[in-house]
C-alpha cells in the first residue's frame, strides 16, 4: 500500500483585505485640496498584491 501524502497547510489570509485581494478606497476630488467624498471605489490590496494570502514573515 502506498503511503499517504500530507496536504500543504493553507496560507493565512491577508489581515488588510481579509483574503479578498481588494480593499475599498475613498474617492478624492479636486486638484489642489483633494476633498474627500462619501463614495468608495475598489482597489488592489498592496499588502498581498491581490492574492489574498498573508506575506511570509522573514524572521
Amino acid at each position: 500500500m502506498a503511503t499517504r501524502k500530507n496536504a500543504k497547510p493553507k496560507p493565512p489570509c491577508c489581515p488588510d483585505c481579509n483574503g479578498k485581494g481588494e480593499i475599498a478606497e475613498t474617492v478624492r476630488v479636486g486638484a489642489r485640496k483633494g476633498r474627500v467624498t462619501s463614495d468608495r471605489q475598489a482597489a488592489l490590496c498592496l499588502t498581498c498584491l491581490g492574492t489574498g494570502e498573508a506575506a511570509a514573515s522573514e524572521e
